[in-house]
């Protein structure tokens, strides 16, 4: 599933990668694969913005801000019923 183009908060620093492939076991969409011993994102829109990977990222080599953002308002929208909100000027 994707949500919108390009208004993901997920950032991936692949210099702090060191390959534990956590990110790779937790992420729900399967944002994360493994490439050449380092993380990889292989679609960005994909991410949900739910925090997991950069949770388990002892390396500090995600970052998302987890519960804000575009996908976050919509799947809160979803379910609440209610019109997304989330301050990106009208994108949701």
């Amino acid at each position: 599933m994707k949500y919108f183009k390009n208004v993901v908060t997920l950032v991936l620093d692949q210099t702090k990668c060191t390959g534990c492939t956590l990110c790779t076991l937790v992420c729900p969409h399967g944002v994360f694969i493994m490439h050449a011993g380092k993380a990889t994102l292989t679609d960005r829109d994909r991410c949900m913005e739910c925090g997991a990977c950069a949770q388990n990222c002892a390396f500090e080599a995600i970052s998302v801000k987890a519960g804000v953002g575009c996908a976050s308002a919509i799947i809160n929208g979803w379910l609440t019923g209610k019109e997304p909100s989330c301050d990106c000027g009208g994108r949701c």
